[in-house]
C-alpha cells in the first residue's frame, strides 16, 4: 500500500490560513482517486474534498468556498489551501487513497496517512 504523511497543521485565529500538504510514497497515487478527510476527537471522519480521475474536486459544503486543493507531481503531493478558518474547522486532517467513486460519491481506499491537526482559535 502506498504511505501518506500528511503536514502543516497548526494553531491560528479564526479567519486565518493554513497548507497542509499529503505527501505519497507512490507516485501512483497521483494517477488514483483521492480525497480530505477530517476528524475531530471522538467523532467520525467526514468528507472534505474529494478528487475524481477526469472532473473537478468535489467539495463539502461547509469548505466550499473557502478550502481549496492542488496538486504538484514532481514532489508526489497534494495541497490543502484552507482560508476563512473556523473554530468548528478545528480537527484532525488526513488524506486518502485508493478509493473509487461512484454516482458521484467517493469510498475511501486502504491508504491512510496520520493526520495533521488543525486547531483554530476564536
Amino acid at each position: 500500500q502506498v504511505q501518506l504523511v500528511e503536514s502543516g497543521g497548526g494553531e491560528v485565529q479564526a479567519g486565518g490560513s493554513l497548507k497542509l500538504s499529503c505527501t505519497a510514497s507512490d507516485f501512483l497515487f497521483q494517477a488514483n482517486p483521492m480525497a480530505w478527510y477530517r476528524q475531530v476527537s471522538g467523532g467520525e471522519r467526514e468528507l472534505v474534498v474529494s478528487v475524481p480521475l477526469r472532473a473537478n474536486p468535489k467539495y463539502a459544503d461547509f469548505v466550499k468556498g473557502r478550502f481549496s486543493i492542488s496538486r504538484d507531481n514532481d514532489r508526489n503531493t497534494v495541497y490543502l489551501h484552507m482560508s476563512l478558518l473556523e473554530p468548528e474547522d478545528t480537527a484532525v486532517y488526513l488524506c486518502n487513497g485508493g478509493g473509487h467513486h461512484y454516482s458521484g460519491t467517493y469510498y475511501p481506499g486502504p491508504d491512510w496517512g496520520q493526520g495533521t491537526l488543525v486547531t483554530v482559535s476564536s
